[in-house]
């Protein structure tokens, strides 16, 4: 919404009944196809024949990459769009880019890879701390991530993260969450790579990036006050200027060439306010549209980097240092009294696109959905509020560890 705005001809690649459609200035649409996801990803890439390709999702970023490898008529278009190719591996793999940041002197707790139980015990027993941080290579949105308090806990973890999905999951995930890729996330599955990281007490933070071959056109950095979830997205955030986080935003992005949007994962430490390094989204995250009274909204940056003409802000900036996300925001957390005030980030100018959002998810909306979810009850997640320093690691006045 926010690059059209700008004068840029949006098009767009989703599953008939997203969100999406009900964009008034997203000027065409191409589907997925549930059989052949890149297929139909690589067939809308050479029928539309964009300038630039923003990807959304994680998965979006492996199958440009996957397509980059296979389709030499489209390379151009993906390095143009992503930045260097010697980067694709590096952000691809948790392991890989933290090993990176630890040599740009980037603050990172300590990661080790684990291919065993064994491995996750020796972890317990050579350090001093009870909790621990289980990550799957190749998972998204805040799944194949665990935080664990005890030895048992990071070996029944492990077990978990470590486990391969069969068919009838993808064909779940297909039919009931509607999820386009998940034949293709299925096909594509290997070695379950699984890392193991020194927790960070502390409340977490975000920071987008606007890249352009290597140089920082901008960041937003933001943190968190309400989450879905230890682990999960983000749904009230809080504005923030952070020296560590500009400085690793600024290393990341010279020394991998990194051109178009991606997001890094911070946790800032209680006791030090140190920013730690936890991961990078590859992708465009939910923060490219704010504005601040000092700086023009990331997807202006860029479309100033891409037209090489001075452009003026399409939206007022904003001036509360609070945000919440609509309709996150109020679905998750209702009573929170961070609703009461700060900015509510809500397309106005979008009215076809409020209603849908009002409603239940697409998906969920579905006969399918409804009548898997009456004998199988949704798996509920804990709403987080990281009110102050003195009040991280409590989920309603309680320790996140009872």
């Amino acid at each position: 919404m926010r690059v059209a705005s700008y004068g840029c001809r949006v098009v767009a690649v989703c599953p008939r009944g997203h969100m999406l459609r009900h964009v008034t200035s997203i000027s065409a649409f191409y589907s997925y196809s549930r059989l052949d996801s890149i297929g139909a990803l690589e067939a809308a890439l050479k029928d539309a024949k964009p300038d630039i390709v923003i990807p959304c999702d994680d998965r979006v970023v492996w199958q440009l990459h996957e397509i980059h490898a296979r389709n030499p008529s489209l390379r151009p278009l993906i390095e143009f769009s992503l930045g260097a190719v010697s980067a694709f591996e590096i952000v691809n793999g948790r392991e890989r880019l933290l090993e990176l940041a630890k040599s740009l002197s980037i603050r990172i707790p300590e990661t080790r890879r684990v291919a065993s139980e064994d491995d996750v015990a020796a972890w317990f027993g050579n350090t001093a701390s009870s909790s621990a941080v289980l990550k799957l290579d190749g998972s998204w949105g805040g799944e194949g991530v665990e935080i664990v308090h005890s030895e048992q806990e990071g070996i029944e973890a492990f077990r978990r993260l470590a486990q391969t999905h069969g068919v009838g999951t993808a064909l779940k995930r297909s039919l009931v969450n509607r999820d386009p890729l998940a034949f293709w996330s299925w096909r594509r599955q290997s070695t379950p790579v699984i890392t193991i990281q020194q927790f960070i007490a502390g409340r977490p933070a975000n920071a987008m990036l606007a890249c352009w071959r290597g140089e920082l056109l901008g960041m937003l950095g933001v943190e968190v006050l309400s989450s879905q979830g230890a682990t999960g997205a983000a749904n009230i955030v809080s504005f923030i200027d952070h020296a560590e986080i500009a400085n690793a935003a600024q290393l990341l992005t010279r020394q991998l060439g990194l051109t178009g949007f991606y997001g890094l994962d911070f946790m800032l430490e209680t006791a030090t306010g140190s920013a730690w390094l936890i991961e990078m989204n590859p992708r465009c995250t939910q923060l490219g549209h704010l504005a601040r009274p000092d700086q023009m909204d990331l997807a202006g940056l860029l479309c100033m980097k891409l037209t090489d003409r001075a452009i003026t802000s399409s939206q007022a900036p904003i001036e509360e240092k609070t945000v919440a996300f609509f309709p996150q925001a109020i679905d998750w957390n209702p009573r929170s009294h961070f609703l009461r005030s700060g900015y509510h980030d809500v397309p106005w100018d979008e009215s076809q696109l409020v209603r849908e959002l009002l409603q239940k998810p697409w998906p969920e909306r579905q006969w399918l959905a409804r009548l898997y979810h009456h004998f199988r009850a949704p798996k509920k997640v804990t709403v987080i509020e990281f009110e102050t320093v003195e009040s991280v690691g409590k989920v309603n006045g309680q320790p996140l560890n009872s």
